[in-house]
This record gives C-alpha cells, sequence and structure tokens, in this order.
C-alpha cells in the first residue's frame, strides 16, 4: 500500500494519498492546500483517485480539494453526512459509522469520532492504517473548543474508541507526524489518564478569563501545549491550546 502525505507549513495540517499500488486506484484524504506533490505522484505512479475522503469541514482540512477534484475529472467527495453540510464544495457521497468504501485493493471503514468536530471521521484502510484526523495526535489529542466542536466527552470517547485498534496500527494523524496505536497507549498523557493509570492534576488557572482548573499540562504537535481544563463557573470540561491558559 502507497500512503504519501503532504505538510502546510502554517497550519501543519495534512492531506493523504492512499493507493493499492503503482498502476493501481487510490484516494486522496483531506485537503490542505499543499496537493500538488500528492497529484504529482498519482500521476507519475499511474493511479487513479477515485474518490477525496474529508475527515471534517474546518478549513485546514478542506484547503484545495475543488481544485483537486476539477484536476481529476470530478471523483465523489465522501464526508459524514453532519460534514457534508458544513463543506461548499458538493458531497457526492455520504458515509457513516462502520460503513466500508472499497476502490481497488483498499477498503475503507468509516469510524465516528465526534468531539473536536461534530460529523468528524477517522478512516481505517485495510485493517493496518488509521487516518485519525484532528482527534488522535501523535502524543496528544484534539482540541473541543473549535467551531462545530461537539465537545469533551464525545472526544474522550472517540479517542478511546481509537486506541482500542490493534497496537501495530499505523496512525496518520490530521497535522504533523505519524505515529501508532501502541505507542499512543505507551506515551499519550490522555490516554495514560482516561484508561485509569495516571492521575488528574488540580492546579488552578485561568482560560479567556474564566476560572479553570487544569487537569493535565501536555505537549502538542506544533512545539506548544494542549490543556484539559475544567471551568469553575459551569463544570464544563474542555482540551484547549497551552496559549489559551494563564497559570
Amino acid at each position: 500500500m502507497i500512503v504519501e502525505r503532504t505538510e502546510n507549513p502554517q497550519w501543519l495540517s495534512n492531506s493523504y494519498l492512499v493507493a493499492d499500488q503503482e498502476g493501481g486506484k487510490g484516494v486522496l484524504i483531506d485537503g490542505n492546500d499543499e496537493l500538488g506533490p500528492l497529484l504529482e505522484r498519482a500521476e507519475q505512479d499511474g493511479i487513479e483517485i477515485t474518490h477525496i475522503l474529508v475527515t471534517h469541514p474546518h478549513l485546514d482540512h478542506v484547503a484545495g480539494l475543488a481544485e483537486a477534484r476539477e484536476k481529476l475529472g470530478g471523483p465523489p467527495m465522501v464526508a459524514h453526512p453532519e460534514a457534508a453540510a458544513e463543506i461548499e464544495e458538493e458531497v457526492g457521497e455520504t458515509i457513516g459509522d462502520g460503513e466500508k468504501l472499497s476502490t481497488g485493493g483498499l477498503e475503507i471503514e468509516a469510524i465516528s469520532t465526534p468531539g473536536h468536530a461534530a460529523g468528524h471521521l477517522a478512516f481505517l484502510v485495510n485493517g493496518s492504517d488509521v487516518f485519525t484526523a484532528d482527534v488522535l495526535f501523535k502524543g496528544t489529542v484534539g482540541g473541543t473548543m473549535a467551531p462545530g466542536a461537539s465537545g469533551f466527552d464525545d472526544l474522550r470517547a472517540s479517542v478511546m474508541r481509537l486506541v482500542e485498534l490493534p497496537p501495530e496500527t499505523r496512525v496518520h494523524p490530521g497535522h504533523r507526524e505519524p505515529t501508532t496505536v501502541g505507542e499512543e497507549l505507551e506515551g499519550n498523557p490522555f490516554v495514560r489518564i482516561w484508561d485509569g493509570r495516571e492521575q488528574t492534576g488540580e492546579e488552578e488557572c485561568t482560560v479567556w478569563g474564566r476560572a479553570a482548573t487544569l487537569k493535565l499540562w501536555a505537549p502538542d504537535y506544533d512545539g506548544g501545549n494542549k490543556a484539559w481544563i475544567v471551568f469553575g463557573d459551569t463544570g464544563e470540561e474542555a482540551i484547549v491550546g497551552g496559549s489559551q491558559v494563564e497559570r
């Protein structure tokens, strides 16, 4: 199986070409306005791109898809119905949790992973590689306060569902470098707390001028930090960027 990645230098978001073999069939997963090298690789290797899969509708994951689709002759875009409603480009097919799409030697299963966004999907390809977008990253997890987020409880449930995959499963996140399920089980600080191996902190802090309790301060994919906090006024739990937290 061929997996080719590009990374946008500003957003650090990934777009992927996934194909069964040279001269075979493949798909694009997400757009990051850096799709040119993926299209060139497909043309060079004689790969027919039959579908464009969208994990969620945020700009840094759909940028450039309309142009790429036009260059490719209009293969259908595929997304969860809730995500499709938020995407300007026409979505030709919708897919839900547990549903599968086959093309060439690829079998792609949609896994519902809300939290960072309603209608967020991960895509499990041939049982060996999972494309997790903005839910699970190397060493960290996605935020829950972006537009369209469905909240902390959904995000935690989605992450814990993904780490139930076999430990050798390769994880291709929506930002930065790949990892494996086994690596995240062992070293991801959010997972280690959520499965009961570690305890939370109780540090008082301020987020957007609101008093909060800092449950976890962890590294993030961009070299900064990610924080799990609980707002004091409402009791709402959230995952936010470390730059939002005053300690």
